[in-house]
């Protein structure tokens, strides 16, 4: 399962403990789009950076942006508008054969091939 950097974000959040508990139970794994998406944020709090720099640092794979990647999200990017994290994200899963876990299942449902999962609303 690829995590998209929300379920990242969220997961830091007290509130979301039932998600901690799903990423541990879970083969999951991280962009490094994310860690760019995550730690770029401008406006994020020095408690925050930290609890999210020790998220990558303990994440067990970071999947790196390959060329086929980027050609998947290119293709991805002529067929629909969005954003290029979210071209990068849904690219890699593809690439990987992963399940994309995204709390914005709006952003990708309309990619037929990729699969998608909300563990928010479960």
């Amino acid at each position: 399962m690829l995590l998209d950097s929300n379920i990242i974000i969220y997961s830091t959040n007290p509130l979301y403990d039932s998600l901690q508990i799903f990423i541990a139970q879970n083969d999951c794994c991280v962009s490094l789009i994310s860690k760019l998406e995550v730690l770029g944020f401008q406006n994020l709090q020095e408690k925050d950076k930290k609890i999210l720099e020790d998220f990558f640092e303990t994440a067990e794979t970071i999947v790196p942006i390959s060329d086929e990647i980027i050609e998947r999200a290119i293709r991805l990017r002529q067929q629909r508008r969005m954003s290029l994290g979210d071209a990068i994200i849904a690219a890699t899963a593809l690439e990987y054969n992963l399940t994309l876990v995204t709390a914005n299942t709006k952003d990708f449902n309309w990619i037929t091939s990729l699969n998608i999962t909300n563990p928010l609303h479960h």
